[in-house]
């Protein structure tokens, strides 16, 4: 089900309350007794039942009955509450339309003091074993690990953009909470669905802006012609949640794959004469 403002702005305090007990309760439940949402919250039983049933309909809370009855938090539920508080502090005023979806995120477009982009992190129930496998910094916490991955997903993103905002083209990051990481708008479109007119110019940029980031200590993970925003002057290195330390024990396994990914689509699409060894001397030295 989409994010909804409207379910969003419909929330009453008692329907946020279930919401966080669901969000700490699930540390230890993978489904939540009804009992215990009521004896957290210091609700009735009978106000729980009814409250749950809307948060159900707008598709924010799922329920269970085996093997026993209980309700667990869904991400609209988790997306839903990082909003609440960006709202609270004046940081989003309005949600619009999405705008992107990846394998581990829906990226919605909002208002601010401006046009704000607000990336919701959905690391997923299936997908969890893996990235926490090939991301060290997610830790493997409660029941329902896959919401807490996203909301350690944010903050990793989040700190990349902190740190490299004013070293290399990247959205500038203004707030994040939970799982949500509001940043600035970017105009322009990814490499994948341009053509750029100085392609030469273009790579010897790009490459630039990764030995920059890798000297701050940041290997980008998983960069492609996919994360790379073209805004008609510039290139602009978007998503970073899986970004690595240089001391990595897979460092450079990771820049090499970054740098040959790259690399590649400049190869094919252009025709450029690349060498991936000098480009990665270019890099690490």
């Amino acid at each position: 089900m989409e994010l909804s403002a409207d379910h969003i702005r419909s929330l009453q305090r008692y329907d946020l309350r279930i919401l966080k007990s669901l969000e700490h309760l699930m540390e230890r439940y993978a489904i939540v007794p009804a009992e215990e949402i009521a004896a957290d919250t210091r609700l009735s039983l009978q106000e729980v039942t009814y409250r749950v049933r809307n948060l159900i309909d707008i598709g924010m809370i799922r329920y269970q009955a085996v093997p026993y009855t209980g309700y667990a938090l869904l991400f609209n539920g988790y997306d839903s509450l990082a909003l609440h508080t960006l709202s609270k502090k004046n940081t989003v005023g309005s949600l619009g339309c999405r705008i992107g979806e990846g394998k581990e995120s829906v990226v919605y477009e909002a208002m601010g003091l401006g046009t704000l982009v607000l990336k919701f992190h959905r690391v997923g129930q299936r997908s969890f074993h893996t990235v926490r496998k090939n991301r060290d910094i997610i830790p493997d916490i409660g029941h329902c690990p896959w919401i807490f991955a996203s909301a350690f997903s944010a903050q990793h993103e989040y700190h990349a953009l902190q740190a490299l905002h004013q070293l290399i083209p990247v959205p500038v990051p203004i707030a994040q909470n939970r799982n949500c990481v509001a940043m600035t708008e970017i105009p322009g479109t990814t490499l994948n669905r341009c053509t750029v007119s100085d392609p030469e110019m273009m790579w010897t940029l790009i490459l630039s802006h990764i030995r920059t980031a890798y000297q701050n200590g940041f290997i980008h993970g998983d960069l492609s012609e996919y994360n790379v925003m073209y805004t008609g002057t510039s290139p602009v290195i978007i998503d970073w949640p899986q970004w690595v330390d240089p001391s990595h024990k897979n460092a450079f396994d990771i820049v090499s794959h970054d740098v040959n990914t790259i690399s590649t689509h400049f190869r094919k699409k252009y025709a450029m004469d690349i060498s991936l060894s000098e480009a990665l001397e270019t890099v690490i030295a």
